[in-house]
């Protein structure tokens, strides 16, 4: 017989496979083989979504050792090549449809604690197991991670109970909990909804009137024009811009030892709160940030815009100057991916990112595209401040008064100096030759009247008194922003830098977008001969706020849902990268964006819908078996209670009392800070003002952030990180909440004031200060047992601890500003 060699050995297996299936036996296939001949396995109504249930699990518990930096066994299983090669061991880490001959399940359920995967933690949990299984039974189908796909417009869902349905997003959200046969709760009171909706939009609770009347109106568009009202209120920007605020590291200061002052930064807050008022659209708003010195229509509002780039950390002393300088386009490139795009893109800073197919290079060529900005300031230097990061914003209006205020001075300047000329024509040779030098001034005050005649003196002292007249005239203030100033139009090369460091350069690279998004190398127009800027930053940034490229649009509307609801769509709101929490509702993302654009980039419209949605007015009661089934509400089946943030808390306190200053705009505040925390600083004091009592109370986002003294009742609440973007606040419950809502001068003060404002608009009767209060405090008329309750304490106060009715009355003020129901929205 003859020999069959390795060359003819398929051609022989082909053969003899036909023979077995003619008698009814299967031919043996190697591994590789069954994968690529074996039909896909049929996909079943709830197959598995591999970038929703299986990346995460594999980016979690196995890139360590087969991702992009360590490929052992010879398989990485960040990429779909290398998740199906063939091991070192000789076998398939995955084959489609077969679990069984998949290395990743047999080392996974392995009992030889030396060969079990992953090595190291805790084994994965049988689910997981679970769905790995399934996956691979269907077929293991490799999708394109959910984040880096771009948007598509979904059908909306059919559900079974369509009457239920007040708008599109309703029906994503209950053909969710169809799938999963749960119900939504029932829905929320016109007491509870008053009050949620007051806060979500204005940050500020409803008073007695608002809520009696919203209660009074029976009909059908009562919500409507609730919403409607909310949304024009002047308070409505200066909620959401403290959103905003949040995400881009605003603060005052610069950080570090010394956490210097940052000039007129408050004008670019101001500019945030105005563009939310207005409803400026998303995708100008976005441009007007990223580039709004390079715009067709360059105005005050574009270049304070700019002080975007600004706002981040600046040492003013720091060991390698060059280093900090980068580290500053660090900060710029980090909060620019998160912010407008959901991306890490600062994790490719030193190398590949470990995670997301984001290249070493292409964070260099985003970086290209900031590389005209000169830095915040070089050292110490005040000019290098002035001439980068100070511009000026005068109208031109303000501009003429000048324009003329210098013309009419130098009138008289014109008139003043020939008379000057023929007194210093007379004098002797050393005078005159004195005059041509700094003391002319004073000079000619001690000697010209010796040298003019009586009626060139007279001419002369009358011009210089008008000239000191004009000189002195009050002028309207000229305006001066933080902002980006002397950007280069063409910037220095930009290169690859191996570790990050800027001392040691790689290959050159030119701008350019994340290569994940499939996008075209921009193409950037020849600049004429007087070009201030390169226009980089305009095609960046017209870039991310396209009509096409919608991964902004969905990025934004996730952040709307996320402070509505207390949790985005995609939890991980500045992540959605593979390590980002995969969205729970991704059609639903997905339309939204698209309305989002629909409605020419403006997000009130968004508002409007998520608070018209049934969803959004659900209650926050727990039933079963929703709560045992999902209890984190993924499938948003309730309404998530939260706390106040800090703002609220401290603003809601001073409208309950009475004192809020709803003043708007201009320079930061400063509340009094106790001298034992000032004392804290690296220089006690330093960088924090008085303000006047009625300064003092007005709304939190115009308080003064400097970086390293947060106002202490902001800071007990969890207010924002200020050294980089922060997605989410933390909502923590800690003793020193509790410590500083009893003990500190803020609330003593605070609950004295509620309680005289008791005293005047509810009288002297106990019952009826009681009922005012709670009225006040918490949007609703309380029952007679909480009146008698509270009318009990102030009597026990007065009888047991010798307290005066002022006294006792402070206390309960002080009592009901402490109540749960005050501090949570419902």
């Amino acid at each position: 017989m003859k020999q069959i060699s390795p060359k003819n050995l398929p051609s022989f297996k082909l053969f003899l496979g036909a023979l077995l299936l003619l008698i009814g036996m299967t031919p043996w296939l190697s591994a590789e083989e069954k994968q690529s001949q074996a039909p896909a396995p049929a996909k079943r109504s709830d197959s598995i979504e591999f970038a929703k249930q299986i990346q995460p699990i594999l980016a979690k518990r196995c890139y360590s050792c087969h991702g992009p930096d360590e490929q052992e066994g010879g398989f990485r299983l960040d990429t779909e090549e290398g998740a199906f090669v063939e091991t070192h061991s000789g076998g398939f880490a995955i084959v489609a449809g077969e679990p069984e001959e998949s290395l990743i399940i047999e080392r996974i359920l392995t009992d030889d604690e030396y060969m079990r995967m992953p090595p190291e933690g805790e084994p994965l949990k049988p689910r997981e197991v679970k769905l790995l299984t399934r996956w691979i039974e269907e077929g293991a189908e490799w999708e394109k991670h959910w984040g880096f796909r771009k948007p598509i417009q979904p059908e909306i869902p059919e559900v079974s109970d369509p009457e239920w349905i007040n708008n599109p997003i309703d029906a994503f959200i209950l053909s969710r909990l169809e799938e999963q046969h749960l119900q939504p709760t029932t829905l929320a009171t016109k007491q509870t909804l008053i009050r949620r909706a007051y806060f979500n939009l204005t940050g500020l609770p409803p008073t007695p009137a608002e809520v009696d009347a919203f209660l009074r109106d029976e009909s059908s568009d009562a919500w409507s024009d609730l919403l409607d009202r909310l949304l024009a209120s002047p308070h409505y920007g200066e909620r959401w811009a403290r959103h905003w605020l949040d995400l881009v590291r605003y603060a005052d200061t610069n950080s570090f030892e010394r956490d210097g002052d940052k000039p007129n930064a408050w004008r670019y807050r101001d500019y945030v709160i105005r563009s939310f008022n207005e409803d400026k659209p998303y995708n100008q708003f976005v441009k007007e940030q990223l580039a709004g010195d390079e715009l067709d229509e360059v105005t005050p509002e574009t270049i304070t815009a700019t002080a975007y780039y600004r706002l981040g950390l600046f040492d003013d002393e720091p060991a390698d100057p060059l280093l900090h300088q980068f580290d500053q386009y660090d900060d710029i490139v980090a909060t620019t991916s998160q912010v407008f795009l959901g991306l890490t893109v600062d994790c490719a800073r030193c190398h590949d990112h470990k995670i997301d197919p984001i290249p070493q290079t292409d964070y260099y060529r985003l970086l290209a595209f900031f590389r005209g900005l000169p830095p915040y300031a070089i050292g110490r230097k005040e000019e290098t401040l002035l001439n980068f990061s100070q511009r000026d914003i005068t109208s031109a209006e303000t501009e003429q008064i000048y324009e003329a205020w210098e013309a009419e001075k130098q009138a008289l300047r014109d008139q003043i100096l020939p008379l000057e000329q023929k007194g210093i024509s007379k004098m002797p040779g050393a005078a005159q030759r004195a005059t041509e030098g700094p003391r002319r001034e004073k000079l000619l005050a001690a000697k010209l009247d010796d040298y003019l005649n009586e009626e060139d003196w007279q001419t002369y002292t009358a011009l210089k008194a008008e000239l000191e007249k004009v000189e002195s005239r009050e002028l309207p203030p000229r305006e001066v922003t933080l902002a980006v100033n002397g950007t280069n139009p063409n910037p220095e090369p930009t290169y690859v830098m191996l570790r990050g460091n800027p001392h040691v350069l790689g290959e050159e690279v030119t701008p350019g977008f994340p290569e994940l998004f499939e996008a075209e190398t921009p193409d950037f127009p020849e600049l004429p001969g007087n070009a201030e800027s390169s226009g980089r930053r305009r095609a960046l940034a017209e870039w991310i706020a396209s009509d096409e490229n919608l991964f902004a649009a969905r990025v934004m509307v996730n952040r709307l849902w996320q402070h509505h609801f207390g949790r985005g769509i995609v939890r991980s709101t500045n992540n959605f990268g593979q390590l980002g929490d995969p969205p729970t509702h991704p059609k639903l993302l997905d339309w939204l964006a698209y309305e989002l654009v629909k409605n020419d980039w403006k997000l009130k419209p968004i508002h409007r819908l998520i608070m018209q949605s049934k969803v959004y007015q659900l209650s926050s009661e727990a039933r079963e078996p929703e709560l045992s089934l999902d209890p984190a509400n993924d499938l948003f089946w309730r309404f998530n209670m939260r706390r106040l943030d800090a703002e609220e808390v401290r603003d809601a306190i001073h409208a309950v009392t009475g004192e809020l200053n709803p003043k708007m705009f201009g320079p930061g505040i400063y509340p009094e800070i106790s001298a034992e925390v000032l004392a804290g600083q690296s220089r006690p004091g330093k960088g924090w003002g008085n303000s006047s009592e009625t300064e003092q109370a007005r709304r939190s986002v115009y308080i003064f952030v400097k970086r390293s003294l947060i106002t202490p009742i902001l800071a007990e609440f969890d207010f924002a990180e200020t050294d980089r973007t922060c997605a989410a606040r933390f909502s923590t419950t800690q003793p020193t909440q509790a410590l500083a809502f009893m003990n500190s001068p803020f609330l003593q003060e605070q609950s004295a004031r509620f309680a005289e404002r008791l005293q005047e608009e509810a009288g002297s009767n106990p019952a009826d200060q009681v009922t005012w209060a709670l009225e006040l405090a918490l949007s609703r008329l309380p029952s007679e047992e909480e009146v008698t309750r509270g009318v009990d304490l102030i009597e026990r106060l007065q009888e047991e601890h010798s307290l005066s009715k002022e006294q006792a009355l402070t206390y309960f003020c002080l009592v009901t500003l402490n109540l749960n129901e005050f501090l949570y929205l419902d």
